[in-house]
C-alpha cells in the first residue's frame, strides 16, 4: 500500500477511536463473598472544540512535548506526574466531562476523583493516547480536498487547453 492509503487509515482509525471512546479502569473495589472486585470504569471520548481548546491549554502549560512523553524513564515519569499531577488529572477530567453543563459543573470534582483513585499506570497511558491522538493532522485532508474543489482555481485540465 502506498503511504498516503497507510496514513489515511490510520487517521480514520485514530477519529474512530476518539468518537467511541476508551474505556478506562478508575476503581476496583473488592466485595465480600464475590471473587472478582467490581470495577467502576469510565469512557473517555473526544471533548467538544471548547473542551479540546481547555484540554490544548493545559496541555501547552506543561511544556513537554508528545515525544518526550513517550520516552520517560520511569524517574522522569514520576517527577513529571509530582510537577503536573493536578493538570493530568484535569485533562482527563476533560476527556470524560465533555458537555458545557458536565464540564461546568463536574470537572473539578471528577478530576479530584481521577487524581485520588485512578492507578497511575492508567491515567499516565491515558494522557499519553489522547495527546498523540488529538491534533490537527485528521483535518489536513479534509483542507486539502476543499482546495481541490474551489470553484474559482484552475484545473489542470484548464490550464492546458484554455477551456
Amino acid at each position: 500500500m502506498e503511504e498516503d492509503v497507510i496514513k489515511q487509515i490510520q487517521r480514520e482509525g485514530a477519529d474512530a477511536l476518539l468518537d467511541v471512546g476508551v474505556s478506562v479502569p478508575l476503581k476496583a473495589f473488592r466485595i465480600p463473598l464475590r471473587k472478582k472486585p467490581v470495577e467502576l470504569r469510565v469512557t473517555m471520548k473526544r471533548p467538544y472544540l471548547s473542551g479540546q481548546i481547555r484540554f490544548a491549554r493545559t496541555y501547552l502549560s506543561m511544556g513537554v512535548t508528545s515525544e518526550q512523553m513517550w520516552n520517560f524513564s520511569k524517574e522522569e515519569e514520576m517527577e513529571f506526574m509530582a510537577g503536573h499531577g493536578k493538570k493530568i488529572s484535569r485533562m482527563v477530567a476533560y476527556t470524560i466531562c465533555r458537555g458545557w453543563w458536565s464540564r461546568h459543573l463536574l470537572l473539578w470534582p471528577t478530576s479530584w476523583f481521577v487524581r485520588n483513585f485512578m492507578e497511575q499506570p492508567y491515567l499516565l497511558g491515558a494522557v499519553k493516547r489522547f495527546v498523540s491522538l488529538m491534533g490537527t493532522d485528521p483535518f489536513i485532508p479534509i483542507i486539502r480536498s476543499a482546495e481541490m474543489t474551489n470553484p474559482m482555481k484552475l484545473r489542470l485540465s484548464q490550464k492546458r487547453e484554455g477551456s
